[in-house]
C-alpha cells in the first residue's frame, strides 16, 4: 500500500505562508537586515506623484535573496515571485514583472548603493562580528557585460587621427591653391607653416567646407573645390568627429569596449581561449575582515597600485570609520600609498615588491642591488660590496596617475673599470648606475622593521585566508564571474549588492551555527 496520492485533488496550504519559513532559513537574515537598516535611504528613492510604487523594502529584499541564490537576471527574479515560498513571504505575495526589478535595480539602487552596503556594515559591527578596525585589501578583475572583440585602442585611433589630419592639410593646400589671388599669393608664403602648427578639429574641417561652398556659388563647375567638399563631407568630417569621440571616452585609458564604454581591456585570470587574450573588464577592490566585506570600489584600471588612494578617499566621502591597519600584498607597495597611510595615519603592514627576495641568500650576495649598499649621507653617495662609490648625476620628477610626485635621484659610478663584478654589476654596461627615491627608501626600512613584529607577522599571514576566499566564494561558488549589467554605475551597484548577498549569506551561516551552540 501507498499514501494516497493525487494531481487532481486541491492543495491545502495555511492561510499565513510564514509558517513555511524555517526559524532560521537565510530568508528571515534577508528580512531582518533591510528591516533594521536606516528607513532614510530606501524612502529617498522615490519622489513622490503618480501609481503608487512598490515598496523599496520589498524590492531590496527580493533583489537581495536572488542574489544570495545566485540569481542575478531580473527574469528569473520575477519568475520565482510565482514559484518560490521564500520570494513569495519576502514580497509580500506581490509580483512586480522583470522590468519593475531591472528599472529599481538599475536606476534607483545606484543612488543608494554605498548608502545600503555601508547601512548593513553598520549591522555586522552592532552584532559584534566585525569591529572595523583591520582592514585587509586586495583586488580582483571581473568581466564585463560587453563583446569580447569590439575594442578601440588609444594608440589605433591616434594613428588614424594623425593620417587624417594630413590628409585635411593636403586638401587645403589645394583650396587655397584654388582661391586665393596671385597679388596674395606672394603675402601669404607662410601659410603652410600657420596650417602646420594649427590643430585640426571637427569645426575647422566645417568652416573649411563653408568656405568652399561660398566659393562654388561663384565658380559652380570648380572640380577641384567640388572633389575637395565631397571629401571633407562624405570621409574627413564624420572620421574626425568619430575620432574625437573616442578620445574623449578614453579619459586617461588605454582601451575600451564598444558595447560598454566605461569598460577597460585588461588581462584576466579566467582565460577561455587560454592565450592571454585582454577583455573588457573592471578592477574591482574590497576590505575585508573576519571574511565579511567591508569596503568596496570599482576602477577602469587595470593596475592595483593607483587603486588604494581612491579606495579610501571613497570610504572617507561616505564617512566610514578610519581601520587602524591596512593589510595588503606587494602590488600596493609603491610610494604613493605608503606616503598615504602615513598622513591617514594607518598602520601600513604592505610589503613592497623586492621584499621577499631581500629575504635570500642569493639577493644577498648580489653586489648590485641597491639594498646591499651602503648610503653616505654627508657626501650624498652611495657604496656599493666592492667598496666604489656611485656619485650623485641628477633627479627628475614624475607623477602618478593620481597626481603624486616623486622625485627620482640617479647616482652612476667612475670607477667600475676593471672592477670584477662590472659584468654582473653594471649588466653589460661601461658604467653602473642606480635610480633611487630616497623617501622610498626610508619608507622601505620602515616596513621592514614594522613587519618583524610577531603581531604584524601573524595579521600578514591572516591576510592568505581573508581576501582570497570571498573572492573564491563569489566567482567559483556563486558563479559571478561576469557582470549581468553595463556601465560604471550600473555595474557598481551589481557589485554592491553581490558584496551585501555575501555578508547576509556569512551572517545567517554564522546565526545558525551559534544558535546549534547554544542547544
Amino acid at each position: 500500500m501507498y499514501i494516497n496520492y493525487t494531481t487532481t485533488g486541491q492543495l491545502v496550504l495555511p492561510m499565513d505562508i510564514e509558517v513555511l519559513i524555517p526559524e532560521h532559513h537565510l530568508c528571515r537574515t534577508v528580512d531582518l537586515a533591510v528591516e533594521k537598516m536606516n528607513p532614510n535611504i530606501l524612502l529617498s528613492l522615490h519622489p513622490g506623484g503618480g501609481r503608487p510604487p512598490y515598496h523599496p523594502k520589498m524590492m531590496l529584499k527580493i533583489i537581495l535573496y536572488a542574489y544570495v541564490n545566485r540569481i542575478y537576471s531580473s527574469r528569473q527574479i520575477a519568475k520565482q515571485l510565482g514559484e518560490n515560498i521564500y520570494f513569495m513571504w519576502l514580497s509580500g505575495n506581490q509580483k512586480p514583472d522583470f522590468r519593475t526589478i531591472n528599472r529599481f535595480r538599475s536606476n534607483r539602487m545606484k543612488d543608494v548603493i554605498y548608502e545600503t552596503f555601508f547601512g548593513i556594515v553598520d549591522l555586522l559591527c552592532q552584532e559584534g562580528l566585525v569591529k572595523l578596525e583591520d582592514y585587509y585589501f586586495d583586488g580582483t578583475k571581473i568581466e564585463a557585460n560587453a563583446n569580447r572583440y569590439t575594442f578601440v585602442w588609444r594608440k589605433a585611433t591616434e594613428k588614424f587621427d594623425t593620417k587624417l589630419d594630413v590628409k585635411y592639410k593636403q586638401i587645403v593646400l589645394s583650396i587655397e591653391e584654388v582661391m586665393k589671388e596671385d597679388e596674395q599669393a606672394e603675402k601669404e608664403m607662410d601659410f603652410q607653416e600657420k596650417l602646420e602648427a594649427a590643430p585640426v578639429t571637427s569645426e575647422k574641417i566645417q568652416e573649411t567646407i563653408k568656405k568652399v561652398e561660398k566659393k562654388l556659388e561663384q565658380e559652380p563647375t570648380n572640380r577641384t573645390l567640388k572633389k575637395a567638399k565631397r571629401q571633407l563631407e562624405k570621409d574627413l568630417l564624420p572620421r574626425k568627429q568619430k575620432y574625437e569621440e573616442q578620445k574623449a571616452t578614453f579619459g586617461d585609458r588605454n582601451s575600451y569596449s564598444k558595447t560598454d564604454k566605461d569598460a577597460t581591456f585588461m588581462r584576466m585570470k579566467e582565460d577561455h581561449m587560454k592565450n592571454g587574450q585582454l577583455k573588457a573588464g573592471y578592477n574591482v577592490q574590497i576590505g575585508t575582515e573576519g571574511q565579511f566585506i567591508t569596503g568596496f570600489s570599482l576602477h577602469q584600471r587595470a593596475g592595483d597600485p593607483g587603486c588604494l588612494i581612491p579606495h579610501f578617499e571613497l570610504m572617507k566621502k561616505y564617512n566610514r570609520p578610519k581601520p587602524k591597519t591596512l593589510i595588503a600584498d606587494s602590488g600596493y607597495g609603491s610610494e604613493e600609498n605608503y606616503d598615504y597611510c602615513e598622513k591617514e595615519e594607518m598602520e601600513a603592514l604592505v610589503k613592497y615588491n623586492t621584499f621577499d627576495k631581500e629575504q635570500t641568500k642569493a639577493w644577498k650576495n648580489q653586489i648590485g642591488k641597491l639594498e646591499n649598499m651602503t648610503y653616505d649621507e654627508e657626501l650624498d653617495e652611495w657604496i656599493c660590496g666592492n667598496n666604489k662609490r656611485l656619485t650623485f648625476s641628477y633627479e627628475r620628477k614624475r607623477k602618478s596617475e593620481n597626481g603624486y610626485e616623486s622625485v627620482k635621484r640617479t647616482y652612476m659610478c667612475t670607477d667600475c673599470y676593471g672592477c670584477p663584478f662590472q659584468s654582473s654589476c653594471a649588466k653589460g654596461k661601461n658604467t653602473k648606475s642606480i635610480s633611487v627615491s630616497m623617501k622610498n627608501q626610508k619608507q622601505r626600512q620602515e616596513v621592514r622593521e614594522r613587519l618583524t613584529s610577531e603581531e604584524a607577522k601573524k595579521k600578514y599571514r591572516q591576510r592568505k585566508i581573508e581576501v582570497e576566499p570571498v573572492f573564491a566564494q563569489i566567482k567559483h561558488n556563486s558563479h559571478f564571474q561576469r557582470f549581468t549589467l553595463r556601465g560604471l554605475s550600473k555595474t557598481t551597484v551589481e557589485w554592491g549588492l553581490i558584496c551585501v548577498a555575501h555578508n547576509l549569506k556569512k551572517w545567517a551561516t554564522y546565526t545558525e551555527k551559534q544558535q546549534k551552540v547554544r542547544e
